[in-house]
């Protein structure tokens, strides 16, 4: 009589890959349709010989379909989300006068720069281009908005640093 320690043995491996390649590299998910394919195998042991059939081509279409039944799941309900282990932060709602006020402050920060540093962070944040997209909406070569927008950073630090003290 054939064991349950022999099946993984002798297709342990190739089960390991194919569920490894089923789950597009996800070690821990590979893992899970394994596991449920050998308890699988376990309940239908006195069935699983070579006589009846491919005993690995059993257990791959066994790891197939419960691969097919975990993406399912996964896409049918959300995902999850990981919440603080101490305590609960609230969330600071911002009121419309905060806002307004924010992009006050923050127009007066961007007037103080030079027109093409302003010009750049515009574009870059605002717009949220790409440093290549930028250059092509400004007419400069990539490398010069990269070199405004590290420019413009710096001084937008010190600026803010300065009316903060």
């Amino acid at each position: 009589m054939v064991t349950i320690e022999d099946i993984v043995r002798v297709h342990g491996a190739a089960l390991h890959s194919y569920a490894t390649r089923l789950t597009g590299g996800d070690r821990h998910a590979a893992e899970d349709v394994v596991q449920e394919t050998w308890v699988r195998a376990w309940r239908r042991l006195d069935r699983l010989t070579e006589d009846r059939g491919s005993v690995r081509g059993w257990l791959m279409r066994v790891a197939h379909n419960i691969a097919i039944d975990q993406h399912r799941v996964r896409r049918a309900r959300p995902s999850e989300v990981e919440l603080p282990e101490q305590g609960f932060e609230y969330t600071i709602i911002q009121q419309p006068a905060d806002e307004v006020e924010t992009r006050m402050v923050v127009g007066e920060i961007l007037d103080g720069l030079p027109p093409v540093h302003r010009d750049t962070l515009v574009e870059v944040y605002y717009a949220d281009r790409t440093a290549t997209s930028a250059a092509k909406v400004l007419g400069i070569p990539a490398g010069t908005v990269k070199s405004r927008l590290h420019n413009a950073l710096r001084t937008l630090r010190s600026t803010v640093q300065l009316e903060a003290a």
